[in-house]
């Protein structure tokens, strides 16, 4: 009895409306350009992002807002991609990743990481602080960071700075350029 009142009472928490979308920041650096992509087959709503100067390698990857890790390891396997070997083997799924639950049944994902992420499950972060690094662990085909926003279990359009990003879905090939304000000083 006890057990399905649980399920129940999970299930019921799911299905309960989300809270007001949090104001998500670039999950990079205060004032670095970054193309934000995605193209057929990705995934809706999936977020693939490079920098517009500089490598890719090793860029540090931010909390783009407060909450708690929920996940960090690697998810499915993590190929042999490397800075000095960037065309080595696949892997499969995210790699190294982060998952983060900013409360109000908000969520958002970091794929792709170089190393081992920075951060333990039931860590408190706040916006801005380090995750881990962009590489190109998993199913990565070039290092970058692969970034997802869900409300509860459904990814949505990412929102930067409270503005749409217009990736929604992956029936054509679609980029858009966005400057980080994930600044110290400016967490929300």
């Amino acid at each position: 009895m006890v057990a399905a009142l649980a399920v129940v009472v999970g299930a019921a928490v799911w299905l309960w409306p989300a809270g007001p979308r949090p104001v998500f920041q670039l999950p990079v650096a205060c004032g670095e350009k970054w193309q934000l992509g995605t193209y057929p087959g990705h995934g809706a709503n999936d977020v693939d992002m490079f920098p517009m100067s500089g490598q890719s390698w090793g860029r540090p990857v931010l909390a783009s807002y407060g909450g708690t890790v929920v996940e960090a390891g690697i998810n499915g396997e993590l190929g042999g991609r490397t800075q000095k070997n960037p065309q080595g083997p696949r892997g499969s799924g995210g790699g190294y990743w982060v998952k983060i639950d900013h409360g109000g049944r908000w969520v958002t994902v970091y794929m792709h990481l170089l190393e081992p992420p920075m951060v333990k499950e039931g860590q408190r972060v706040e916006q801005g602080d380090q995750l881990g690094k962009v590489g190109s662990t998993g199913a990565s085909g070039a290092a970058h960071l692969h970034y997802e926003q869900r409300r509860g279990l459904q990814k949505v359009e990412t929102y930067f700075d409270g503005v749409a990003s217009g990736i929604v879905d992956d029936d054509r090939e679609y980029t858009v350029m966005r400057t980080s304000g994930n600044c110290a000083g400016a967490k929300r």
